[in-house]
This record gives structure tokens, sequence and C-alpha cells, in this order.
């Protein structure tokens, strides 16, 4: 069983990977597609995500130009994308484990629906 604090990291790793700039517009909506709100314990990482999720294939850039004015909108003025992601984008390296967040995450949803994931 997880910690809240391990819930919450493994949350924002999945809202890093769909805020980067290294993956596509359209693996980002693949991925917003295989997840679910509420996945997301966290009420701001819940709004973050069906915002992500409702702003489809743009890009990145574009993304995290918008997110801050999106989540505002949504009850949380003090929001700050650079605090809630971390001051850096992520590397090449930090990749492959924001991906497996989000499988982790996706596999989850699975579980939780009786069905199971296929390789």
């Amino acid at each position: 069983m997880m910690t809240r604090e391990e819930e919450l990291a493994r949350e924002r790793q999945a809202l890093r990977l769909l805020c980067s700039n290294l993956i596509r517009a359209t693996t980002r909506v693949e991925l917003c597609g295989l997840l679910d709100s509420s996945l997301f314990v966290d009420e701001l990482h819940r709004v973050a995500f069906e915002e992500i999720r409702a702003s489809g294939a743009v890009p990145a850039k574009r993304l995290r130009e918008e997110l801050p004015g999106r989540i505002t909108n949504r009850g949380f003025p003090d929001f700050e994308l650079l605090e809630f992601l971390g001051k850096d984008l992520a590397t090449q390296g930090e990749i492959e484990q924001l991906f497996m967040s989000v499988l982790r995450l996706i596999q989850e949803r699975h579980e939780s629906d009786g069905s199971e994931l296929e390789n």
C-alpha cells in the first residue's frame, strides 16, 4: 500500500509527463484517454489532469502557457505551474520514470474496472 506522499508524487510525475515537450501531443491525448480523473486523489491534480485532457492535441508549449489560467478559473487562484511541475522540464532520462508513473495509474484504473490490461 502506498503512502499519501507516494501517491501524490506519482500523480505529479504523471502530470509532468503529460506537460512534457518530449512526448507528442497525440501521445498525450492517447494517455489521457487511458487515464481517468478519479485516479487522482489530490483535488488540484485532478483539476490539472481534467484541464490537460480538455486541451486536446495542442503543442506542449501552448499547453503550459494556457494551463495556469485554466486551473485558476477552476478555483485555484494561486496556481503556479513552475512550482507545481518543478522548475525544470522533464529530461530525456526522466521520461521513462514518468511513463512508469502513468502506466501504474492506467493499471490501477483497469484493476478497479475489473478488466485486465492486455500486453
